[in-house]
Parts: C-alpha cells; structure tokens; sequence
C-alpha cells in the first residue's frame, strides 16, 4: 500500500508542476507585452525580408498605394460635396 501511496503522490506533483507550467505560459501568452511585441515582430515581417534583412518593396508599395489612394478619395469626395 505504501507504494501506491508513493507513486500517487508523485503523480500528483508532477501534474501539479505540468499544471503551474501551464499556468505560467498563458500568463506570458496573455500579458500585453508579449502581444504587442508579438504583434510588432508581424507587421515588421511583413515589410521587411526575414531572412536576408532586405525591405519588402512589394508590401511597401501597396500600402503607400493604399494610403495615397484613400486621401485622394477623400479629397475628391471633399470637393464634389463643397
């Protein structure tokens, strides 16, 4: 019986310390920190080759195409208005 009893608690502190690691990783997960840098590390991805360093002109492109595009949207619908 003493055995079972042993190898039982061992089971349950190693599940206790899976539980504790598994905590300790949503809380890094879900910290804002970790997300916006998650999140910056995207968007510089995205704009810049990973791999070489080099910036993506394509994705530059559409997004100042992108942008220019909606200004003078804006501006045209200004003056159609006025």
């Amino acid at each position: 019986m003493s055995k079972e009893a042993d190898d039982l608690a061992r089971e349950i502190e190693e599940t206790r310390e899976r539980l504790a690691t598994t905590i300790d990783q949503l809380l890094y997960r879900s910290s804002p920190k970790t997300i916006v840098s998650r999140q910056v590390a995207d968007i510089k991805a995205h704009y810049v080759d990973v791999t070489t360093g080099e910036p993506r002109t394509d994705n530059i492109l559409k997004t100042v195409g992108g942008v220019v595009g909606t200004i003078v949207l804006f501006v045209v619908v200004r003056k159609i208005t006025n």
